[in-house]
């Protein structure tokens, strides 16, 4: 309970944070929240002045003058008046703080998302992050457009009718604070009993959206086996564990209004009882300004109100309290997430733009010409450059994605630039990873992985990626236009570069029989695209970054042999005078390599050409003839 409670003051210390960058529009709120509750509270106090000096003195009377008392209610009218001003305006601007805060906080997750390790969403369940942006991010906006400036008004409304009711009376404010403490250690248990299961309930939330996510991505999947019984008995135990949190956090938090309520109204009789009794009887009333007295109808009568005024904000206080705890442990959850470990960079070997002359210097320069170079920055402050060929040696390399497991055993392997490098092999026997590696999504247990004889840990990553391009089995577009996803691989390139990066691709000629050509927006990662197109796309979008080494994993395994010839033809387009890796479960694809490895169990157990490989007549040999056929 403890470590929840102190949980929960840090994060709403960093909330504040966010929130205090809007400090002119925080000022005006708390002025107006002031505004109201001295209005409440003024307005309590008045009744007394009423009914003893102006409704009083007025009964029995045989010609009463009311231009006194049309005068007193003419200012609790301003009163009144001033208090629902203040309340609107602290509640409009509440929402505006609101807003701006979730903008920033959302901008943040978003920028951080950005720069998280591929480990993070290998690890995570997708709509368990999504569910970061949508229901944590929507109870921390009620939190603050509602139950913050609630919780600061009742605050302000207590303090200023606590004093009013000190002013009355001494003896009544004393027993109201016994029956008030009373209620807030109630409130307090309930409160700290709840605020686990709201935890429970926002984590069970994320893991329920993860789970909806997986089974609408896997719809065909269902139907085609028939799972929907599972499916649905999968959905029906987390929505279960979801509703068991759920009416836990919630049954125990909207406890805490009835009884308030109810303990509210007692005290209501309780000090109408004792007030009227001392009234009766004659019993002196201390009031701390006022002093030595006797209890008045009016002052009866204004003190109850004045109960009423210092319970209800009590009530609101318990009623925000469901919100506030579930708010907090969304907002929990969403400065975990930006507490997670960014991806590291430490390298310093950047990628340029250059011009290399007939002697081979080279010269770095702003436009793209074709060209790239490696920039060294030296300790001395000078700089040297390295002509980018696109050589990739990996030398001993082990890896394993998780401390205690290696799944990569001393990997060696030398692409010298413009080679073309095949990897073939059985599902999980590691040729994926080894492409993961070379990009640096992962990096390596032991060994070295050098680019152009330069150790890519010292290459910035963004660098490195921008040299490779890659083109995936799964291809993910984006919704937007066909151009713009083309354009995706080059933010620079301009309308004719993406073109004739399509005719490369030998994409341009069904996207031109597209319904507005280039300019089709596609949608649904699109869903109106066959496979085959999409990956074409997907070459396209390759093609455009022109980079000098290339990542082919298995990009026509998954369609037909007719469409997968017209793929294959904008792969050789792609291909000609780069540097190629080649990951494919198909043999035909990787013949004419220059090296084929063949990896079982994340060693190299075959190295050399189509050829050479089938002379040995070893695993290669027996794949290609059909004795052996990969899993």
């Amino acid at each position: 309970m403890e470590k929840n409670n102190k949980i929960q003051g840090q994060t709403m210390k960093r909330l504040i944070g966010y929130m205090t960058k809007q400090k002119k529009e925080l000022v005006l709120v708390v002025v107006c929240i002031i505004v109201s509750a001295l209005a409440t509270a003024a307005s309590s106090m008045f009744i007394q002045t009423l009914i003893d000096n102006y409704i009083m003195p007025l009964l029995g009377t045989a010609n009463p003058d009311y231009s006194g008392l049309l005068h007193m209610l003419a200012v609790l009218a301003v009163i009144f008046a001033f208090g629902i001003l203040g309340t609107l305006i602290y509640n409009r601007r509440s929402v505006v703080i609101a807003q701006r805060t979730m903008k920033d906080i959302r901008n943040d997750m978003f920028s951080h998302m950005q720069n998280l390790p591929i480990r993070y969403f290998d690890q995570n369940e997708h709509g368990d992050i999504m569910s970061l942006y949508t229901n944590d991010a929507d109870t921390l906006r009620q939190m603050i457009a509602q139950s913050v400036p609630q919780l600061i008004s009742s605050l302000f409304t207590m303090i200023a009718v606590f004093a009013c009711m000190l002013y009355l009376s001494l003896w009544l404010t004393l027993f109201t604070i016994v029956v008030i403490v009373l209620i807030l250690l109630v409130v307090k248990r309930i409160s700290a009993s709840a605020g686990r299961y709201f935890t429970e309930q926002q984590t069970s939330l994320g893991s329920l959206d993860g789970y909806v996510e997986e089974m609408v991505n896997g719809q065909k999947v269902i139907k085609v086996f028939n799972h929907e019984k599972q499916a649905v008995d999968g959905f029906e135990e987390r929505n279960e564990a979801w509703r068991q949190s759920s009416s836990k956090a919630n049954g125990k938090s909207n406890a805490m209004m009835p009884i308030m309520n109810v303990m509210g109204y007692g005290l209501y009789v309780v000090i109408a009882v004792i007030g009227g009794y001392m009234a009766i009887n004659g019993l002196t009333n201390y009031g701390l300004i006022s002093g030595r007295g006797i209890l008045t109808l009016g002052t009866i009568a204004s003190f109850l109100t004045l109960t009423r005024s210092f319970i209800n904000p009590l009530s609101q206080i318990s009623a925000q309290l469901n919100s506030m705890i579930t708010a907090l442990a969304g907002a929990d959850r969403i400065f975990r997430f930006m507490d997670e470990q960014t991806e590291t960079d430490e390298g310093y070997v950047t990628l340029v733009n250059c011009r290399i002359d007939e002697d081979g210097k080279i010269t770095e320069c702003a436009e793209r010409t074709g060209q790239w170079a490696w920039k060294h920055p030296h300790h001395d402050g000078t700089l040297t450059y390295t002509k980018l060929s696109g050589a990739i040696t990996m030398n001993h390399v082990d890896f394993g994605y998780v401390p205690d497991k290696t799944v990569l055993h001393d990997i060696t392997l030398y692409a010298n630039p413009g080679q073309k490098i095949a990897f073939v092999g059985a599902t999980g026997a590691g040729k994926t990873t080894i492409t993961n590696l070379i990009n640096r999504f992962y990096d390596i247990s032991d060994g070295k992985i050098r680019y152009d004889n330069i150790n890519i840990n010292k290459i910035k990553k963004a660098d490195l990626r921008r040299s490779l391009g890659m083109v995936l089995q799964e291809v993910n577009l984006f919704t937007d236009t066909v151009m713009e996803n083309i354009r995706f691989g080059n933010p620079q390139a301009s309308d004719e570069d993406c073109i004739r990066a399509a005719k490369l691709a030998n994409a341009d000629s069904f996207i031109r029989m597209l319904p507005d050509g280039y300019n089709t927006v596609l949608k649904n990662g699109g869903a109106s695209l066959s496979q085959g197109q999409r990956q074409l796309l997907s070459i396209a979008r390759a093609a455009v970054s022109d980079p000098p080494v290339m990542i082919l994993d298995e990009a026509t395994s998954s369609i037909d042999t007719r469409t997968e010839a017209l793929v294959q033809s904008g792969l050789d387009n792609l291909m000609a005078g780069r540097t190629v890796f080649v990951i494919a479960h198909r043999l035909s694809t990787v013949q004419n390599s220059d090296v084929i490895m063949v990896l079982d169990h994340g060693r190299i157990i075959e190295r050399g050409s189509h050829e050479s490989l089938i002379a040995e007549k070893g695993m290669y040999y027996q794949l290609y003839t059909g004795a052996f056929e990969l899993e």
